[in-house]
């Protein structure tokens, strides 16, 4: 393979023109800087330097609140979810599931603001324990309201 010289001759530059070339070119780098004052001043302001704790405890806390606000989110679908079999009026006529979505809700707002992880794990704790404990005593009158009608259809 053999190259041409005409086109090495356009690579070879000759030692008083270096100087120029590269005033030129470091010319035309400052020209393609920054477009804006804002640009111009962050570029060569000192900033300060993030320590790794710094990041570290950012990460920490950013995991904290994704994984209470998850366990929040969980803790609400669980009451939606639980309040479907409430299905029969209180002393006014508004359905159970209704009166107790509307007090979780208010609940939930109440606390919306908490930043105590403490009193969050808390109330989170015992979101979980009342709907559970709500549950359970829902399915065991059930249970007694089969029972006791199988046993009156029974004497039949």
């Amino acid at each position: 393979m053999t190259i041409k010289p005409s086109k090495c001759q356009n690579l070879v530059i000759p030692l008083n023109n270096l100087r120029t070339n590269l005033f030129l070119h470091h010319r035309c780098l400052l020209h393609n800087g920054p477009d804006t004052v804002e640009e111009l001043l962050e570029r060569h302001i000192v900033k300060k330097e993030k320590s790794l704790d710094d990041d570290g405890n950012e990460i920490l806390t950013r995991q904290r609140l994704t994984s209470t606000r998850r366990e929040a989110l969980s803790l609400y679908r669980a009451i939606i979810r639980g309040t479907r079999f409430f299905m029969w009026p209180d002393s006014r006529g508004v359905l159970w599931r209704d009166v107790l979505r509307e007090n979780a809700r208010k609940e939930f707002e109440l606390a919306r603001f908490e930043k105590d992880p403490e009193m969050i794990t808390r109330l989170l704790i015992g979101g979980h324990d009342a709907v559970e404990a709500a549950l359970d005593k829902l399915v065991e009158k059930q249970k007694n309201q089969i029972e006791k009608e199988r046993g009156d259809h029974d004497r039949r």
